[in-house]
């Protein structure tokens, strides 16, 4: 499970929304310096906000601001980021190849090339909305008796 400290920025019924900035991945990874994400969290200073279901547990002993720790499973990020990124790229080269194959024209290779990849980008988007309540995809909470309150 990959661990993460995160500030409530949100209380709902039946979950929180919690803001992270991936800094325990940045520090421990080699390419720190070329990654883009570390790159665009340093620019612009952007976190990232995550749902965490409460599972049952009492939305008011949570309140906007609270430290928290979340976990996420391994191999869900390690599926989803092979979803995200192989998706797209198998759709296009797919579209790609057929295009070439039945016109052989670089226009109408290129053409379906981009086609191929928003495709792809779309077979993404409809996973991600078709799965958005699944629970063994979501964050959850670790230190459920541990709510660190933050006073700035």
């Amino acid at each position: 499970m990959i661990m993460e400290k995160g500030r409530v920025v949100a209380v709902e019924p039946d979950s929180l929304w919690v803001e992270t900035i991936q800094r325990s991945t940045c520090s421990s990874c080699r390419a720190e310096a070329g990654c883009g994400q570390s790159l665009m969290a340093k620019l612009s200073g952007h976190s990232s906000y995550l749902r965490v279901l409460l599972e049952g547990r009492d939305a008011s002993r949570y309140q906007l601001g609270d430290e928290v720790q979340i976990g996420v499973p391994e191999d869900v990020v390690a599926t989803g980021s092979l979803l995200v990124y192989l998706t797209p790229l198998l759709t296009m080269l797919l579209a790609s190849g057929l295009a070439h194959r039945l016109y052989a024209n670089e226009g109408a290779t290129i053409l379906a090339a981009l086609i191929g990849l928003c495709a792809g980008g779309l077979l993404v988007r409809w996973r991600a909305d078709r799965t958005r309540n699944d629970r063994r995809l979501q964050p959850v909470l670790v230190d459920e008796h541990e709510v660190v309150r933050v006073f700035s």
